[in-house]
């Protein structure tokens, strides 16, 4: 009886590797005949398991979803995974979730073999997270933002800007982009005609959706950097865009998180800037040359008219100290 039940919890967990299964292939994996497979299916079928059967000439089976959820079968890896990442959504930035992720993570532990405890157990207690003292957004919020753009229906809701006065916007809803601890719509702003990135925290929804929209072109393949760099643009009073004749690879992870590079082809790269001031911008400037001149590489200043003024002053600065 013990050697059927352990098959069956091994036959349940391929068939939840991949969409389906010949019999032929299941009784290879498992070392069976296919009689025996047939029958196997047959008592997962008695214990609530939605295993259908897939016509064709090979014919074979398919694990479908059913009313309740049945029990996942992980592996060790899987299983440290996702005790992680509940313990990480317990103290994240989505409100609502805290409870249900602990709720979640204490079943999982009760039940984790004895041999991973422990590796979970140093995770949660040598891990240090950030202070989550920043902006939360309601879970059922995220939800409606993420079905509106799923089925292509507008929206329309209260925001709250940065001052804290509030308008009225309708948006064609495309993207949810998560950057830091934050949460951002992409969207179609209808009002304005073009396209707005949203705080989700400052999201009031209005009920109900609105009409259904025809899909647009995104403004760019690349949604994350689209978004961050209007974030950064409001983050920071002065932008930089440097044109830099060396590879992207050569300077990126090696400039601070202010900067972000993009490549534009095998030999030239562009490199986005901000700051608060036009003199710290220009010493981002400065670390991006002092990158470049061990490598004989060169750099072009595109804009800000006020970034050059800066770096003249730093130059003039730099001169008169090795003057002395």
């Amino acid at each position: 009886m013990r050697k059927t039940s352990t098959r069956l919890l091994r036959l349940l967990s391929l068939l939840q590797t991949r969409s389906d299964w010949t019999g032929r292939a299941l009784a290879e994996r498992l070392g069976v005949s296919e009689r025996t497979i047939r029958n196997d299916v047959t008592k997962l079928r008695e214990l609530g398991y939605p295993v259908h059967a897939v016509p064709g000439v090979a014919g074979g089976y398919r694990l479908g979803s059913g009313a309740a959820m049945p029990p996942l079968l992980l592996d060790d890896e899987e299983a440290v995974a996702v005790a992680v990442s509940l313990r990480t959504a317990a103290g994240g930035s989505v409100t609502g979730i805290e409870e249900t992720a602990l709720r979640a993570l204490t079943k999982l532990e009760q039940v984790l073999p004895a041999r991973l405890r422990p590796r979970v157990g140093a995770l949660h207690t040598f891990t240090v997270s950030a202070d989550g003292r920043g902006p939360t957004v309601d879970g059922s919020v995220l939800a409606a933002i993420a079905a509106a753009c799923r089925d292509r229906r507008r929206l329309r809701f209260d925001y709250r800007r940065h001052g804290g006065e509030c308008d009225v916007r309708e948006v064609e809803p495309y993207r949810l982009v998560h950057i830091g601890r934050r949460w951002y719509l992409l969207a179609w702003d209808v009002g304005r005609g073009d396209w707005r990135t949203f705080r989700v925290d400052r999201i009031e929804p209005r009920v109900p959706d609105g009409p259904r929209f025809t899909p647009r072109r995104l403004p760019e393949e690349d949604v994350v950097a689209y978004v961050s760099r209007g974030v950064d643009a409001v983050l920071f009073r002065h932008r930089a865009r440097v044109t830099v004749h060396a590879p992207a690879h050569a300077i990126a992870g090696w400039m601070p998180a202010a900067v972000m590079v993009e490549a534009e082809d095998e030999r030239t790269c562009v490199v986005y800037a901000g700051a608060d001031t036009p003199h710290l911008l220009a010493a981002h400037i400065m670390m991006l040359a002092a990158r470049l001149v061990p490598m004989g590489a060169t750099f072009r200043v595109d804009e800000p008219p006020e970034l050059v003024k800066a770096l003249r002053d730093l130059s003039t600065l730099a001169l008169d100290a090795t003057a002395r």
